[in-house]
């Protein structure tokens, strides 16, 4: 259940949701439009370029698509388990996650186009990072299933059903933080262009550095006790 959860969670999914705002604002506002956190606008014009056929468009889309699942792959290959649990490579992820965007970065400033790959790679990565809490699997890459699974709750409180409180908390912190990261990245844009992409980046950074302290922290405290009960 969600309520046996570490208060941690609820702060790394915030942070999360506003990574992935603040790269999808830059990327509707400097990859011709183009969502990266998700799939479905890229696959509802993807159908449509199959009505006219166009080598380049039909490239673009079906490759932002493939980046997409190829980061998903790399989360997959190193997650053996869909529930949350400390201790597993969530640091080194967040790590690869960071390294994506700044060669998406780099690549953009320079002019590469396909540097928009490597930005939906780290959602693809990040997005994979869901975790089943009570039932319920989170993403912090966008908000459709999220904002279904408040729907659904709330025509359960309208019938008289109790719902969990906690994880109510919890969408909608992963709602608010997909907003705000959605302006801080808007308004890193127009002052920074792609370079926008570096703080997203280092926030990645510094959340696996605090997940690898707190994991650290954690086995000294047990390592402590198992000392003590053994005198």
């Amino acid at each position: 259940m969600l309520s046996r959860l570490p208060k941690w969670v609820e702060y790394g999914a915030f942070m999360l949701a506003l990574v992935a705002g603040s790269v999808n604002a830059v990327a509707l506002l400097g990859f011709q439009h183009q969502a990266v956190s998700h799939l479905s606008g890229t696959a509802t014009l993807l159908g449509k370029a199959l009505l006219n056929p166009n080598l380049e468009t039909l490239l673009y889309l079906s490759g932002m698509m493939v980046s997409f699942l190829l980061g998903a792959a790399i989360s997959g290959a190193l997650l053996t388990g869909r529930s949350l649990r400390i201790g597993r490579f969530y640091d080194v992820l967040l790590l690869i996650e960071a390294l994506f965007l700044i060669v998406a970065m780099y690549l953009l400033v320079s002019g590469f186009a396909f540097g928009h790959f490597f930005a939906s790679i780290a959602c693809g990565l990040q997005n994979a990072l869901a975790t089943k809490h009570s039932g319920a699997v989170v993403r912090t890459t966008h908000l459709t299933g999220i904002v279904t699974d408040l729907g659904i709750m709330l025509g359960s409180a309208f019938r008289g059903k109790s719902v969990d409180r906690r994880k109510v908390t919890l969408f909608i912190i992963i709602a608010v933080g997909f907003i705000v990261g959605g302006t801080l990245g808007a308004w890193l844009f127009m002052m920074l262009g792609f370079y926008a992409l570096w703080v997203p980046a280092m926030f990645c950074v510094a959340l696996s550095i605090l997940y690898r302290a707190y994991y650290t922290g954690l086995i000294r405290v047990r390592d402590k006790v198992r000392s003590e009960s053994d005198v």
